[in-house]
């Protein structure tokens, strides 16, 4: 059975401290459109990081992250970035990324996973947290 998803697209624009002398982006800040994807998916899907902090008491911090080059990108341009969350039975949130330049050609696909950690006992959360099963069954099912 293929997981479900969600979709969110942000627009992104290139700034020049972004880039390296040959104004080509350097690649660390890919993992930066990555989170901007993520934080406007979250305004959009009504899914808050500091919502998650201090209503739940647990961060979220990255485990994994994938990313594949495939174009460059250059100062100036704006990009889009297609944000995917993929429905995963484990105690995890997973995205999925594909960044796109204005020509719509793909310029880097990515991963990236998150685990729930409590907040206060630095305990990694092996099943499913409430607040997040209910929100999967409004937003995926």
């Amino acid at each position: 059975m293929t997981p479900r998803s969600l979709t969110h697209s942000t627009t992104i624009h290139v700034r020049f401290s972004e880039c390296d002398p040959l104004k080509i982006v350097w690649h660390g800040n890919y993992v930066k459109y990555f989170e901007d994807g993520r934080e406007d998916f979250g305004k959009h899907h009504d899914f808050s990081y500091l919502e998650i902090y201090s209503k739940n008491g647990l961060s979220v911090p990255l485990v994994h992250l994938e990313m594949d080059y495939k174009r460059t990108a250059s100062f100036g341009e704006t990009l889009r970035v297609e944000t995917k969350l993929i429905d995963d039975p484990a105690a995890k949130i997973v995205f999925e990324y594909k960044i796109f330049n204005s020509a719509n050609q793909i310029i880097c696909t990515g991963k990236t996973v998150q685990a729930f950690v409590h907040l206060e006992k630095h305990e990694l959360q092996i099943t499913m947290p409430p607040f997040f099963e209910e929100w999967k069954n409004k937003h995926l099912r």
